[in-house]
């Protein structure tokens, strides 16, 4: 079986190893689509929390059920995604219905080895069918999945001013569920590419490039001199992050959905005065992956227009390299694994 391993930072090799062996409560999953996500180039530049070296990355996957356990309601056939974040069961967070932040997290992809590979052994509890959806658009329902946990967290109400800082493929998911929840959306970024995709790709009326023009001032304007009631950071930018607060009205929310390695701070008195409700968010649940596979189902989400670039996994080293050093706007990497399997085979 061929597998891609980031060794350490800046370093991605193709090795072979040992086919996965069906274990009672496993399925073995033929992997055919792996998204390129923010956390993948995180580790690859060495700037990922959590992480460890060697590991297998890819954790936006879609797949066939080749052997193991079957899952429930099982059809031969039936194209699958995975929830990624296992989770123990039994800690505090788990009673309390929230696996997401499990005390004991095992992050596919990011704990422990994840799917760019061939083949990929996975909990049978954490395959998720799609049917109705295409390879593709199942391997992006794992980072929408992080953008409705978002929303969802923040309860987004109909006509409301939000902001999303950051327009990376997160973000720009954040952006299309808060549509979906009625909000009005401005989008800030500092690469122009990127706000030039929200409006002409995602039809995102308001966008604002902070380096180019007074924020606040812009954002009074754009909201009729209140300022929006909900900030989502979606940067990872720990001068964005320190930032963020400045935009918000009071009552607001501030929402960290990006991830810093770093301590983040500002004001108390700003903070205290609009009375912020500061909250982050992390992962997603099953529930947050159905209403995404549903909104796809529906047409009322168009996640294939977030692909920009499509790798082949048989050069998958050349061509990661690329897309981290490309000066082209890339917002969502496709690695293609393979073609359709019949049954398992071990290589």
């Amino acid at each position: 079986m061929k597998a891609v391993v980031c060794n350490r930072p800046g370093e991605l090799v193709s090795v072979s190893s040992s086919a996965p062996v069906p274990e009672k409560g496993y399925s073995i999953l033929k992997i055919r689509r792996v998204g390129i996500c923010g956390t993948d180039i995180h580790a690859f530049e060495g700037t990922q929390p959590y992480f460890t070296y060697p590991r297998i990355l890819g954790h936006e996957l879609a797949g066939e059920w080749v052997d193991g356990d079957k899952p429930d309601g099982w059809e031969a056939g039936t194209k699958y995604t995975v929830l990624p974040y296992w989770n123990c069961g039994n800690c505090i967070a788990c009673r309390r219905r929230k696996p997401n932040c499990c005390v004991r997290m095992q992050v596919c992809g990011v704990h422990i080895d994840g799917g760019m590979r061939e083949f990929l052994s996975v909990p049978t509890r954490m395959l998720i069918p799609g049917t109705g959806l295409s390879l593709d658009e199942l391997a992006l329902v794992e980072p929408l999945a992080i953008g409705a946990h978002s929303v969802r967290r923040a309860d987004i109400e109909s006509g409301e001013f939000v902001l999303v800082i950051g327009a990376g493929p997160i973000g720009l998911g954040i952006m299309q569920l808060c549509r979906l929840a009625g909000a009005q959306v401005i989008a800030m970024d500092v690469n122009d590419k990127r706000l030039a995709f929200c409006r002409e790709k995602l039809g995102i009326e308001h966008t604002l490039n902070p380096s180019a023009a007074d924020a606040s001032e812009t954002l009074k304007t754009i909201t009729r001199g209140d300022m929006p009631t909900a900030v989502f950071d979606a940067t990872g930018n720990l001068h964005a992050i320190n930032g963020g607060l400045a935009y918000l009205a009071h009552g607001g929310r501030y929402i960290l959905v990006g991830l810093q390695n770093a301590e983040f701070s500002f004001s108390h008195p700003e903070f205290h005065k609009r009375e912020t409700t500061l909250m982050s968010s992390r992962n997603a649940l099953k529930a947050d992956f159905d209403y995404v596979i549903s909104s796809i189902r529906e047409k009322s989400l168009d996640v294939n227009v977030l692909i920009t670039h499509r790798l082949a996994f048989g050069d998958l080293e050349r061509q990661f390299n690329r897309i981290v050093t490309s000066d082209e706007l890339v917002v969502k990497g496709m690695i293609e694994v393979g073609e359709p399997m019949t049954k398992f085979m071990v290589l």
